[in-house]
């Protein structure tokens, strides 16, 4: 029997241990060969899983269907201090990311990856990117990986952007005070649309974005609830018409709601 003081000892890449107690089968996540992996550089890993740790991504975590990464920007830090950033060159406020500290993640986070970056995309989260959209959460899915850096501070040096051919994305119009909360939500989108991560593939296709417009109204039980009744057509059991009834309440919606997506359409 092992002392129970012993340290767990390294076997590639799993760590075991002796133990009379009876393992949890789903303790650990799960290794699948060849599973979608995000690698995520931020100066606060302990903000990952997060949310991301619940429900059907969590699931997924998991049972090996992705694999979460997260890479301490700080470790890469210079000096005693571990410094990550550094005074905007030409004057003002805040802070810059320092275009060595972040080459250095990259280059640690790079190892074992593609350089086709249509297969493992690198991503700054930043308010001054491209809008993130569903079209970008399945071209993000159809990838083998993806790399995300968590912006800090007033942003990141543009040269060390430019060396790595970053690609910046914004999750909205606004601006956080870090890149951890749209890593999140960027992902949550997109581990969603991976194989097996949902249980009924074709809730991906009828939810809002799926063509191009915002989703139909959603009902259920109770038939009758505060004096409103449930649509009658959705009780007719005609599916041609129920589906006629949807794709008109998303037109219609959009339209009023999303200008903007129905100017696209047209």
């Amino acid at each position: 029997m092992s002392d129970p003081d012993d340290k767990p000892k390294s076997h590639g890449r799993l760590s075991m241990r002796a133990s009379l107690k009876p393992r949890d089968l789903i303790e650990e996540p799960r290794l699948v060969k060849g599973a979608f992996t995000a690698k995520i550089i931020t100066l606060f890993p302990e903000a990952f899983p997060g949310t991301l740790g619940l429900s059907l991504t969590g699931k997924a975590l998991d049972f090996g269907l992705w694999q979460l990464e997260t890479i301490d920007l700080r470790d890469f830090g210079q000096g005693k201090h571990r410094n990550v950033d550094d005074t905007p060159a030409g004057g003002g406020a805040g802070m810059v990311l320092r275009p060595d500290v972040v080459d250095a993640a990259f280059r640690h986070a790079r190892q074992g990856t593609p350089v086709d970056r249509a297969r493992w995309p690198v991503v700054y989260l930043s308010p001054r990117g491209n809008p993130f959209s569903q079209d970008t959460a399945r071209r993000f899915a159809a990838a083998e990986g993806i790399t995300l850096l968590c912006g800090r501070f007033e942003g990141v040096d543009q040269r060390v952007l430019d060396h790595h051919q970053v690609e910046e994305v914004s999750l909205g119009d606004f601006v956080l005070t870090g890149g951890e909360i749209a890593a999140q939500a960027m992902l949550d989108a997109t581990v969603r649309l991976l194989p097996g991560v949902l249980g009924n593939a074709a809730s991906t296709e009828e939810e809002s974005f799926s063509d191009g417009l915002l989703e139909h109204p959603q009902y259920t039980r109770p038939a009758t609830w505060e004096g409103q009744d449930i649509p009658a057509i959705l009780q007719s059991g005609n599916h041609g018409e129920i589906a006629k009834w949807r794709r008109e309440q998303s037109e219609t919606l959009t339209r009023a709601r999303r200008p903007d997506l129905w100017a696209k359409r047209k």
